[in-house]
């Protein structure tokens, strides 16, 4: 018998507040078949899908069925999205390199285009992963009454409502204040990398650099040898030179009488 969702509280959020406000740029741009005009929109619509699952998909992330299907209409984006969740790059990329509650947390962001609410929804879906595993979480989520509400069959999910009117700086996006990788896995990854820079390096304009045959650049030369030799010359205290030895000197010369 499987354990059913926890219930827990919504808290107050951006995307809970009706919007009055007119359209503009700001705007999440919403991609759903209902309005395709061409193949061209169909093609932005599934680098749309991509961008927000995957933040960015390479040629290896990339599902040619997947898109087969949804390009000649015998899947709709709901079960493309679904697809995308369950592909290899996603679990090998999220599910294999995070906590279930990091997991939980990433794919709450994703695919109901929100935060989660507090710890105990955390908590709840959690529990989903560890008793119906990767496949029965993402059918939940894209079988729950929020999903369907918001984005329904023909709508790729987006962050609802980031930029709000009258606030100088909205909301993150999900790719920036969740990454793909926690800190320990960065970590062993080798990044981010520190790079100590030792030499302070000055732009010189092209007008501005010495021409061929210009002194500057044989004052350059010479400052390069005579540097050189002083770092090829030894440097010998003079506690540790045997004068008696190593100095010079005129020998007499005797002459025979």
């Amino acid at each position: 018998m499987s354990i059913p969702l926890l219930t827990y509280a919504p808290s107050s959020q951006n995307q809970r507040v009706p919007g009055f406000e007119a359209g503009s740029e700001e705007q999440p741009r919403i991609f759903s078949t209902e309005n395709l005009l061409s193949s061209t929109d169909m093609d932005v619509l599934i680098e749309a899908a991509y961008r927000q699952m995957f933040f960015h998909a390479f040629a290896s992330d990339r599902e040619p069925f997947l898109e087969s299907q949804l390009r000649n209409g015998q899947i709709t984006v709901r079960d493309f999205i679904r697809g995308l969740l369950l592909s290899d790059t996603f679990r090998k990329s999220f599910y294999n390199l995070n906590s279930n509650y990091r997991f939980v947390e990433q794919c709450v962001q994703r695919v109901l285009g929100r935060d989660v609410y507090n710890e105990r929804e955390k908590i709840a879906w959690s529990i989903v992963v560890a008793t119906k595993g990767m496949q029965g979480f993402v059918d939940e989520l894209l079988d729950s009454e929020e999903y369907l509400n918001n984005f329904g069959y023909d709508t790729v999910p987006y962050q609802r409502r980031r930029i709000l009117p009258g606030r100088s700086v909205g909301e993150l996006p999900f790719n920036i204040k969740s990454p793909r990788y926690d800190d320990y896995h960065r970590s062993k990854l080798g990044f981010p990398q520190i790079i100590w820079q030792t030499v302070v390096r000055s732009y010189i304009p092209q007008d501005k650099k010495p021409k061929a045959g210009d002194p500057a650049n044989y004052l350059t030369m010479a400052q390069s040898l005579n540097n050189a030799q002083g770092k090829n010359s030894p440097q010998v205290s003079s506690f540790n030179i045997d004068i008696e030895r190593n100095v010079p000197y005129r020998e007499l010369a005797t002459s025979n009488k």
